[in-house]
Parts: C-alpha cells; sequence; structure tokens
C-alpha cells in the first residue's frame, strides 16, 4: 500500500517510479480520486455542523413559540444530502482502496531499470563455477539413477511437478533444513518458529499476494489459503500491532513446506525439482526501524550467502532490475548458485526490502518514548536457503564419476557420519 501523503506532495516522483516498473503513470487519477473523496468528507463534515447548529436554533424556536418550519425543512435537506455524500465517500474511498492495492512498490533509487532478467546487475561472484572432468548429469538424472528420487511414484499420486525422495536424500532434504536453522538461530540472530501452514485473506493480503496473485496459490474449501512462503506467517507476527521501539527489530526463521501453483510457468523446468507445487524452504524475516532496513537488507542478503559458503557451492549475487522483482518489494537481491549438470546459474535466494509498503497493509507500527503518534515498521524477507534447490546444487556440484554423491562436510554430523552416497540396494 502506497502513503498518499507522499503521492500528493510528488506525484511526478511517484509516476516515474511506476513507469520504471513497465506501468503507465497513475497519480492524476489517484488524486482525482483522493481529491473527490476529501470533497464530500469536507462537505460532510459542514453540513453535520450546520445540521446541528440547525437542531439547536430549532429547540429554541420551539421554546419561544417561533416558527422552526424552515430550520426544521433545511435539517431534512441537509440529512438528504448527508446520505448521498456518504455513498459517494465510501463509493470514492472503494476505488481508490481499489486503485493503490494493486500497484506494486516503488524502486530505489539504485534499482537498475529494465524490462526482465536481462537487466539485472551482477554485485559479486562467489567461488568458481565448477566444471566436472566427467559429462555432468542434471540432479534427476543422478538423483534417479541413485534410486532415491522418484518422480514416476510422486505422479501416480499427486500428477506433475511433485517428487518422492527415499533414503540419503530424504535424509539430505531434513539434513539441511535443520543445517540451515542452527545457523540462523545460533549465530545469526533469528528466533526460529513454527507458524500456519493455512492462512486466511488477511494474511496474504498484508503481505502482498492478494488479490492480485491468487491464480498463484492454492485454496481449501474452508477459506484457509496454503501458504507459498512462510514469509506470510512471519511477517503477520506483526501485523495490527503497535510495538515499541525498543521491540525492534524483530527476527525470525523459520523451516515450513511451500505450495505455489505455478499457475505461469507451463513448459518451464517441467523435469526435476526446480519448479514444483511442494517444496520445502527456511524463510528469515526481520521486521526493523525504517533507519535500518537497508543496512538489514545486507545482513540478510550475508546471512543466506554464508551458508552457500559453508556447503561449498559457487554462486553469485545479483540485484533485480525493476521489471523482475516482486511486487511487494523495493530492492532485491537474488542469490543464485552454480549447477554443473545444467551449466548455468539458478535462484536459490531472494531478499527483499519492502520498506513500509507491508506494514501499511497490515498496519504495523511502532513508537518512540516522548515522540506523537505511530511510525510503520519496515519489513524484509529473505531465503535461507530453499532446501530442494540446495539439494540439487549439492548433487550436482558433489556428483562424482562412479554415480556416488560426496556429502559436504558441514553436512555429515546432520547425516549420521555418512560421508558418501551411494544407489540404494
Amino acid at each position: 500500500m502506497h502513503d498518499l501523503k507522499l503521492i500528493r506532495d510528488d506525484p511526478d516522483a511517484f509516476d516515474r517510479g511506476m513507469t520504471a516498473r513497465g506501468l503507465e503513470p497513475v497519480a492524476r487519477e489517484i488524486l482525482d480520486l483522493d481529491q473527490r473523496r476529501r470533497a464530500a468528507q469536507t462537505e460532510m463534515q459542514d453540513l453535520q455542523s450546520r445540521r446541528n447548529a440547525a437542531s439547536k436554533e430549532i429547540g429554541q424556536k420551539k421554546k419561544a413559540g417561533e416558527d422552526a418550519e424552515p430550520l426544521m425543512a433545511e435539517v431534512a435537506r441537509i440529512k438528504d444530502r448527508l446520505g448521498a455524500l456518504e455513498g459517494e465517500e465510501a463509493a470514492t474511498g472503494e476505488a481508490l482502496d481499489s486503485y493503490l492495492v494493486g500497484l506494486p512498490n516503488l524502486p530505489m533509487d539504485d534499482v537498475p531499470v529494465g524490462a526482465d532478467e536481462a537487466a539485472n546487475v551482477e554485485i559479486r561472484r562467489v567461488g568458481e563455477p565448477l566444471r566436472h572432468d566427467f559429462e555432468a548429469k542434471q540432479h534427476f538424472e543422478i538423483g534417479e539413477a541413485l534410486g532415491l528420487m522418484d518422480f514416476e511414484t510422486a505422479a501416480r499420486m499427486s500428477g506433475a511437478r511433485f517428487v518422492l525422495l527415499k533414503g540419503a536424500l530424504a535424509r539430505m532434504e531434513r539434513a539441511l533444513a535443520a543445517f540451515m536453522l542452527d545457523t540462523h538461530t545460533g549465530e545469526n540472530g533469528y528466533t526460529e518458529t513454527l507458524p500456519p501452514f493455512l492462512v486466511r485473506d488477511n494474511a496474504l493480503f498484508g503481505t502482498g499476494q492478494l488479490p492480485k496473485f491468487s491464480e498463484d496459490l492454492f485454496r481449501t474449501t474452508s477459506d484457509h489459503w496454503l501458504i507459498p512462503t512462510a514469509e506470510v506467517p512471519l511477517t503477520n507476527i506483526g501485523a495490527e500491532t503497535v510495538w515499541e521501539a525498543d521491540d525492534l527489530p524483530m527476527r525470525y526463521t523459520a523451516w515450513t513446506p511451500c505450495f505455489r501453483s505455478e499457475a505461469g510457468a507451463a513448459g518451464r523446468d517441467t523435469r526435476g525439482m526446480i519448479r514444483q507445487h511442494q517444496f520445502s524452504k527456511v524463510e528469515m524475516v526481520s521486521i526493523v526501524h525504517p533507519d535500518r532496513s537497508e543496512e538489514e537488507l545486507e545482513r540478510m542478503t550475508g546471512c543466506a550467502e554464508d551458508l552457500l559458503k559453508r556447503l561449498g557451492l559457487a554462486f553469485r549475487t545479483v540485484m533485480l532490475s525493476t521489471g523482475d522483482m516482486g511486487f511487494g518489494a523495493r530492492k532485491t537481491y537474488d542469490i543464485e548458485v552454480w549447477l554443473p549438470g545444467q551449466d548455468r546459474y539458478r535462484e536459490i535466494s531472494s531478499c527483499s526490502n519492502c520498506w513500509d509498503f507491508q506494514a501499511r497493509r497490515m498496519k504495523a507500527r511502532f513508537k518512540t518514548p516522548g515522540e506523537k503518534g505511530t511510525r510503520f515498521v519496515h519489513t524484509l524477507n529473505g531465503s535461507g536457503l530453499a532446501v530442494g534447490r540446495t539439494l540439487i546444487a549439492i548433487l550436482e556440484t558433489y556428483q562424482q564419476a562412479d554415480g556416488t554423491v560426496a556429502v559436504p562436510e558441514v553436512l555429515r554430523s546432520y547425516m549420521g557420519g555418512i560421508a558418501r552416497i551411494e544407489p540404494a540396494r
């Protein structure tokens, strides 16, 4: 949600931000609706004041035995007009709110302007892209050859874009989640959370998935939605609340399954685990003071990058362009891990600063002692990391010529000391 005062103060800057997002200028339409609503509100206030004064005069005239009919007729006309104004004010307010909730967040000044991922800017690269001295396989070829990754059985149960992991690969998925959570809670200052996996409309509205992106979600018959990411319940911890400034920052992490319809992904990544209807992810969410959100984004991105360093996986970090950035983000870093089997980088984490965009939608505020009023917090979210994609990267990076897969040193204690994954017997 956008701050109307900022649009009133500098409509040209707002239009520049929307144009950078690939949209037409909209400030004029917004301000027209705003002016009509405010005019109705002002007239209503004036009429209510006049009605109160006239009602008082009617009482005085009746008490004095004077004719109060003209005043009574005026009050009746005011009542009719107020009814019409109330309808107009409600209609313009609804139209204005509907307009605003459909608009994406404004990009920060340093975000590259462009229509799509081609305009993304590489910030740094860590590790050399590995090229094996044998023909590298993709993760699904490795997993199926091991007998531990089963798409056929999953499809019989659930259809396309599902997988059944078994044995050491199922254990590795669990090990990765535990490793990520232990690092975030033990070293990075996040509080581990186990949130609901089902949420109502208001939670998804608050983080920006509704109403615009309902087709990307799964809905139950009980009017709940399956979460597309733990960002939704974790960020909503701050909803409808006024926090003390000393409570900030609040940092949460959670492992959850995530559910996405992949409505726009027809024909993309149809083989393997890259793009599934159900996957698991460890999420990081920060709720911070507005003055600290920019440095918090750098911190959060560093937390995600550190996990990849410890796992020995090569990656690069890119700043997303205005056309590739998510709806609620003001600035986003994507971390892309190197996949030798695909011979390319693929996204494994996305860390975004949403400023007060989500906080306005969910009414998450804070107050500072000695200051009047409240302010909206800033919210940030990031993958730390996508567990399935991390497993993919390990399979492709640590694959051996004989078909086995080495286990990264940092994971071995989580894997019961297993150093190598061999074919199932």
